[in-house]
């Protein structure tokens, strides 16, 4: 409970926002995040393809027991390049505020994690991409599209349905900091 009332004082909208139960069609999508230095980390989470990016941050958010919401981007890195920390060779999805201002020195326009359904990407199985949480301390994951599973009824998504190793604190301080 504590976790909803801190993502919604952070971000103005509860982590329950992206709770649905939409239609029985909709199937459901699988992912796998681990953190991309500590991989023995991670979490296989479930959302509905109608379900957008900015969900699935949302569902991430609260599996790796963050609190202090910061900005956000996922990378797909472009057939052939490398999946590693700031890729130049990738279509970036950012959070709704970054795509607002997205800085002096970008290029390309930033498309909107809010705006983007899991359908619309195109996903194919074992396709890895990465999540960035924290531009500053820099919380990479990397991501496996797993498969495609039938929804199960009055089952609320985004879902975490297995978890392996324990949360790192989202932040770290030193003894001389505090």
């Amino acid at each position: 409970m504590a976790k909803k009332r801190a993502a919604k004082k952070a971000t103005g909208r509860s982590l329950k926002k992206s709770s649905t139960t939409l239609g029985a069609n909709f199937e459901v999508r699988l992912f796998k995040v681990a953190l991309m230095y500590e991989k023995r980390i991670w979490r296989r989470i479930a959302l509905l393809e109608k379900q957008t990016l900015d969900d699935l941050h949302l569902a991430i958010f609260g599996a790796f027991d963050r609190f202090d919401e910061h900005l956000y981007s996922f990378f797909f890195p472009f057939p052939g390049a490398k999946l590693e920390p700031w890729p130049r060779a990738a279509t970036e999805y950012s959070c709704a505020f970054n795509c607002e201002d997205p800085g002096p020195f970008r290029e390309e326009p930033l498309l909107n994690a809010e705006e983007t359904t899991l359908d619309s990407l195109d996903l194919s199985k074992g396709q890895k991409f990465l999540y960035l949480f924290d531009f500053g301390d820099e919380w990479w994951h990397e991501i496996t599209y797993e498969d495609r599973a039938p929804r199960t009824p009055r089952m609320k998504y985004p879902r975490v349905m297995e978890s392996r190793g324990e949360s790192p604190p989202q932040y770290v301080y030193d003894d001389d900091d505090e």
